[in-house]
């Protein structure tokens, strides 16, 4: 394991921050451990992932294990994170001590279930694809930044919000 860039990473937490308006949210809870993470998406045209960001209340693992999740799927499509695999997160830590070898598989939960949630909003047309490109339905300029689309977006699906969470502990 390449403690170093661990300690980076769980110094640095790379997205670690609740999101206002995201067009998506996913959640996973250990029952294990007790650990929660959540994924929040801003996703535009072509549906690529514009903004992801991660809470956990999970230890230095989780915090670093998360952060690359994030580096890792930033600016990829939602067809391109889905297949993001426990192997890659692994490889740039080169790999995780045995005791700790879940963690990929529990970051990819939470972000599944995010992706899950933005695709069910997508079916029901919660997110259009005006909304996507940051247009009305006319084709006009709608919406003039990122934030303002997702705040339509939640507006659209009220202000709960939709959550999914899963348990697969």
């Amino acid at each position: 394991m390449n403690f170093p860039k661990f300690q980076q990473l769980v110094e640095q937490r790379s997205g670690f921050r609740s999101m206002e308006n995201p067009m998506a949210t996913g959640e996973y809870f250990s029952d294990s451990c007790g650990d929660m993470y959540t994924f929040y998406l801003k996703v535009g045209a072509g549906e690529v992932i514009e903004d992801v960001s991660y809470f956990t209340t999970g230890c230095g693992f989780g915090t670093a294990t998360c952060s690359i999740v994030v580096d890792l799927v930033h600016g990829k499509t939602v067809d391109e994170a889905w297949a993001l695999t426990d192997e890659q997160i692994e490889a740039v830590l080169d790999g995780y001590p045995e005791k700790k070898k879940d963690y990929p598989g529990r970051s990819i939960a939470a972000l599944r279930a995010a992706i899950e949630d933005f695709r069910a909003k997508r079916a029901s047309g919660v997110i259009s694809d005006a909304m996507l490109a940051g247009t009305d339905a006319s084709g006009s300029a709608a919406f003039s930044a990122p934030e303002a689309r997702v705040a339509a977006a939640s507006e659209a699906t009220g202000a709960s919000g939709a959550r999914q969470t899963i348990k697969l502990h």
